[in-house]
C-alpha cells in the first residue's frame, strides 16, 4: 500500500460544522426563567443558525457550486453542482450530507462537472417514514437520479456508507462507471471490527445519534484524529440540528443494519478502475478493510492517508483531492 504523508495547515472548522447545518434548526425551551431569558435564546439561535447559513453559502460560492433541486420520483433530492467536464459524482455517509465534501469539491470544480446529492432520507432532501434506507433501495434511487439528470457515464466516488452504496451500484452498473473511488465503505463483513462498529452490531450503541452536547462532544474524536475548536454559535446549530434529525436518523439506521448486507461479493463485479483511500486511523471503520478491497477487486490503487480518521475529504480536502486528481489523471493517461 502507498502511504501518503498528511500535510499541515488550519482546517477551516466553522465551514465544516456549518456543513451539518441545513436550512433550519431545531427550536428548544428557554433554559433561564428570568424575564425575556426565551426572546434572547431565540435570538442567539437565530444568529447562530445566520453564520451557519452564510458560512455554508460562502463555502459553495468558492468551491464553485450552486444548490439545485429535482424531483426524483416521490422523492425531492437536493444537490450541489459545479464546473465543466466529466462528471464526477460524490456521495456522502450515513447521518452525513452533501456540504461534507464541499471543500474537495472545490479542487475539482475547475477540471470536472461535480454533482453532490443529499441522498434521500438525509439533508435537505426528502425523508418519508415509509420508505426504506437500506442499501439496495438507495442503489435504486442512484439510478433514477442519474436517468433524471441524463448522466450516461460518470466517475462515482463514496464515503463510508455511500461508499457501500457507490460500490454496489458500480457492480450493478457497470456500463455508466468511468471510475470508481471508495473512501473507507462500509458493510465489509470480513474487516476487522472497530470498536465502535463491535458496540454498534452487539449492543445497538449508535454514536451518531445524538440527542444532547455531550453526545456530540463525544462523537466528534471518533471522527477526526485531531479535534479542531468549533466556535460556540456553529457548534449550538450543529448540535440542535443533530438532535432534530435523531429519530430519523436511527430509523435509517435501523434500515441498514437490520440485513446481514455484506459488500464482499459485489467486489469481483466492478470493471472501473478504483482508488481505496482509508485513513489511518479511522475509529469508525477498521483500515483493515482495505486489505479486504485490495483482495477483492480487479483493478486498484491504495493509499492509506496517516494521522488521518473516518472523513478525509473533510479533515484533509486538499490532500484527499489531490490523490484523487492524481488518480483521474493516470486514468486518462492509459
Amino acid at each position: 500500500m502507498k502511504k501518503l504523508l498528511s500535510l499541515s495547515g488550519a482546517f477551516l472548522i466553522t465551514v465544516i460544522f456549518a456543513a451539518l447545518i441545513l436550512s433550519s434548526c431545531a427550536t428548544g425551551p428557554p433554559t433561564a426563567e428570568q424575564p425575556g431569558a426565551q426572546e434572547q435564546a431565540r435570538v442567539a439561535q437565530d444568529g447562530a443558525r445566520r453564520q451557519a447559513e452564510e458560512a455554508k453559502h460562502d463555502a459553495w460560492r468558492s468551491a464553485g457550486l450552486v444548490k439545485k433541486e429535482i424531483q426524483v420520483d416521490s422523492d425531492r433530492i437536493v444537490y450541489l453542482e459545479g464546473g465543466q467536464g466529466e462528471t464526477v459524482l460524490l456521495l456522502h455517509g450515513y447521518t452525513a450530507n452533501k456540504n461534507d465534501w464541499t471543500h474537495f469539491a472545490g479542487r475539482l470544480t475547475p477540471d470536472y462537472h461535480v454533482i453532490i446529492p443529499d441522498l434521500a432520507g438525509f439533508g435537505e432532501s426528502t425523508k418519508r417514514w415509509d420508505a426504506n434506507y437500506n442499501i439496495d433501495s438507495q442503489v435504486k434511487r442512484l439510478d433514477r437520479f442519474a436517468e433524471v439528470l441524463q448522466l450516461k457515464r460518470f466517475h462515482l466516488v463514496g464515503n463510508s456508507m455511500g461508499g457501500t452504496i457507490a460500490a454496489v451500484y458500480s457492480a450493478r452498473v457497470p456500463q455508466k462507471i468511468s471510475t470508481l473511488a471508495l473512501l473507507a465503505p462500509a458493510q465489509l463483513k470480513t474487516a476487522k471490527k472497530s470498536e465502535v462498529m463491535f458496540r454498534l452490531e452487539n449492543f445497538g450503541e449508535n454514536p451518531f445519534l445524538i440527542s444532547n452536547p455531550d453526545d456530540f462532544e463525544k462523537m466528534l474524536p471518533l471522527l477526526f484524529v485531531k479535534t479542531p475548536p468549533i466556535p460556540d454559535p456553529i457548534k449550538k446549530a450543529a448540535i440542535d440540528q443533530a438532535m432534530a434529525d435523531r429519530k430519523f436518523n436511527e430509523k435509517i439506521g435501523w434500515d441498514l443494519f437490520k440485513e446481514a448486507f455484506a459488500l464482499e461479493p459485489y467486489l469481483p463485479m466492478i470493471q472501473a478502475p478504483v482508488l481505496i483511500i482509508w485513513g489511518d486511523h479511522d475509529r469508525i471503520l477498521d483500515v483493515s478493510g482495505a486489505s479486504v478491497l485490495d483482495k477483492g477487486l480487479k483493478n486498484h490503487q491504495t493509499v492509506i492517508m496517516e494521522e488521518t480518521g473516518h472523513i478525509p475529504m473533510m479533515e484533509k480536502p486538499a490532500e484527499t483531492a489531490a490523490v484523487y486528481m492524481s488518480f483521474l489523471k493516470n486514468q486518462r493517461s492509459m
